[in-house]
């Protein structure tokens, strides 16, 4: 009897026990017409796994499912593989770096994922929880790939297998490159592995995600009766709540179905504008000197006011921001928040203040004439803050876009305690 593995073809989990066979030389057959939350519920799959989950794996023996214990057991079906390692300690790193991953990168990318397509009450402070707890993990696995190629050894282990299927999550559907900047090392680690042969013949080609999917929760915590309306200071607009857009198709977890795949933004369809935003971003990023005579004039040269429009906001709640570390934080994840927006915004968020109450105040570039309103959907953060939107004629607001994208201090006859970039 072959050995059988009941998943769907796009279950990363499954790709564990499939790029492990390719590498021991097993035959494992990935079952045909798998249908999650139909062939898992059948009697015949509910007497290999009770609980439903998958993926399972039918051996002569008997079914195993949980998909470490299964990539291990194809794993030693070869006696002396090499992805076992060749000593105790290498087999004993090995087990700790999959159980680190499985524990500390795996269980934090799904509590951030599994609220944000409604498989779970979205919380945003258990979301940046798991965030936190998710780059606390990834810090310390880039400390060691500051020295290591691989895990364990000088060669692909069981323990790169397990910890790059469950990386695989996050940088196709969650972790966008600013995120993963943050650790290059990873980063290098990452690409080097999914481009290994034995990788790319069951993962294929892949590809980084450019968004955080926005959230479709099942159920919302901070949801109002009423959708929430953004309150301009000048000239309130109601505007249509548009369907949110869906991540792409993709088995999430043991137990997930995938959902459906993602419809156009809705200005994606606004008629094309002369503005090319990654242009700008490139060129605020690149210019070091003479700032005022390149980027700004570079801005304004660029700037298309039909295809985009700037929006000033000031938090409401200033009187409140009465530690350093808190205010910026808070302006930090609001930034995170933000970055289902990345394609259609840039922006500009200053602290200012020598001492508290610190004042939070920002400057934003939208595609097309309002603040999108998938984003007022999705990011609560946008309720925080008066929004007015810019007046390009009114020379005063012009010189104050200037002063806020240099971060010119003293800014408004305050000093900056931070500015920070979403570009």
């Amino acid at each position: 009897m072959a050995l059988v593995l009941h998943a769907g073809k796009t279950n990363k989990n499954a790709y564990k026990t499939l790029i492990a066979a390719e590498y021991s030389g097993v035959k494992v057959e990935l079952t045909q017409n798998f249908e999650m939350g139909v062939s898992n519920k059948t009697p015949e799959f509910l007497k290999m796994n009770p609980i439903g989950k998958v993926p399972v794996l039918e051996t002569p023996d008997g079914p195993i499912f949980e998909s470490n214990a299964i990539a291990r057991y194809v794993t030693r079906l070869k006696a002396d593989n090499p992805l076992y390692g060749s000593s105790p300690i290498e087999y004993g790193l090995i087990e700790q770096w999959i159980d680190f991953s499985s524990l500390e990168i795996d269980t934090n990318i799904l509590h951030w994922f599994r609220p944000r397509i409604g498989r779970a009450v979205y919380l945003p402070p258990f979301e940046e929880a798991s965030i936190a707890a998710l780059k606390r993990a990834l810090g310390a696995l880039n400390t060691h790939l500051d020295s290591n190629t691989f895990l364990v050894g000088h060669s692909v282990t069981l323990a790169d297998i397990v910890t790059t299927c469950n990386l695989y999550l996050g940088f196709s559907q969650l972790m966008t490159k600013s995120f993963t900047s943050e650790f290059p090392h990873v980063e290098r680690y990452f690409w080097t592995i999914v481009n290994q042969p034995n990788f790319s013949k069951i993962l294929g080609e892949v590809k980084q995600t450019e968004s955080v999917p926005p959230v479709q929760s099942a159920k919302k915590p901070y949801q109002q009766k009423e959708p929430a309306k953004l309150k301009q200071k000048d000239e309130p607009k109601k505007e249509s709540k548009k369907e949110p857009a869906k991540p792409k198709e993709i088995d999430v977890a043991e137990e997930e179905e995938a959902p459906k795949p993602k419809p156009k933004n809705p200005l994606d369809l606004l008629p094309p504008s002369k503005m090319i935003l990654d242009e700008w971003k490139r060129l605020y990023s690149n210019t070091k000197t003479n700032f005022r005579e390149v980027a700004i004039k570079g801005f304004w040269d660029m700037y298309d006011p039909e295809g985009y429009s700037l929006w000033f906001c000031d938090y409401k709640y200033n009187d409140e921001n009465t530690v350093s570390f808190v205010t910026l934080n808070k302006v930090g994840g609001f930034l995170q928040r933000m970055d289902l927006a990345r394609k259609y915004a840039f922006g500009k968020m200053l602290v200012i203040g020598s001492d508290p109450p610190y004042k939070v105040k920002g400057l934003w570039l939208f595609r097309g004439q309002e603040v999108p309103q998938f984003v007022i959907d999705e990011c609560y953060d946008m309720e925080l803050y008066e929004w007015k939107k810019v007046d390009i004629s009114d020379e005063a607001q012009k010189e104050r876009v200037n002063q806020m994208i240099e971060d010119q201090e003293p800014f408004e006859g305050e000093p900056l305690l931070d500015a920070k970039c979403f570009k």
